[in-house]
């Protein structure tokens, strides 16, 4: 075999490069979309399987066994199901989440009128998207929080000394903001601008005008 070599079933590419050493453990397919999925909340097998159509029962098992290997997933007990297990990222995967929301920017520019008219969108994705669409430079030196309600989903985005960290779920915040996935991820592929998306009603955005002004800021919206 040309290029790597194969070590106990698994792809292993044979080089003494850091970049080399994260694909043998992330490069197979699915397993950025799972580390997506899991990114926004640990998730069941089964909520996991609803995510990821077309993946699978085996290869998921698969993929999330060679995850928990090398410390990048572990599993949890239901709160008030003894029985159930959920997935979640590990302090060491949730370093992935830079690397994937620098992927899923860059990845936008690709996005196609016809991918979105045949593609399937989740709320879960239009969080990635808000979070692919944060400029680390715009970051607001103020203490902020502020909530985005993406479909049926909510999270908050906390800003505290010039860092930003998401939150799933409800958050006490200055400003909220409302929308649909396919919106954000339309404005971050391009696909319209933030001004034609305010103008339509896409985008709603409640709180103080300071606040709003430095949220929007920070998304690329102004």
């Amino acid at each position: 075999m040309s290029q790597g070599n194969e070590m106990a079933g698994k792809r292993d590419y044979g080089q003494f490069c850091g970049l080399a050493a994260g694909l043998n453990i992330i490069g197979e397919r699915w397993t950025l979309l799972l580390v997506r999925e899991l990114l926004v909340s640990a998730l069941r097998f089964n909520e996991l399987l609803d995510n990821l159509p077309g993946i699978g029962p085996n290869l998921l098992a698969e993929r999330l066994r060679t995850l928990a290997e090398h410390g990048l997933v572990e599993q949890l007990a239901v709160p008030g199901d003894g029985r159930a297990k959920q997935y979640r990222l590990t302090e060491r995967g949730q370093q992935l989440r830079g690397p994937v929301l620098g992927l899923a920017r860059w990845g936008m520019q690709f996005l196609s009128v016809d991918d979105r008219d045949g593609g399937e969108v989740r709320a879960e994705w239009g969080i990635i998207a808000v979070q692919a669409m944060v400029d680390t430079g715009r970051v607001p030196e103020v203490d902020e929080t502020y909530e985005f309600r993406v479909g049926d989903e909510t999270f908050g985005v906390f800003v505290v000394g010039g860092a930003v960290r998401f939150v799933p779920g409800p958050a006490d915040a200055q400003v909220v903001v409302s929308s649909d996935p396919d919106t954000f991820i339309q404005i971050g592929a391009g696909m319209v601008s933030p001004f034609d998306a305010l103008a339509a009603g896409q985008i709603k955005l409640e709180g103080p005008p300071g606040s709003i002004r430095r949220c929007t800021k920070m998304l690329g919206l102004t």
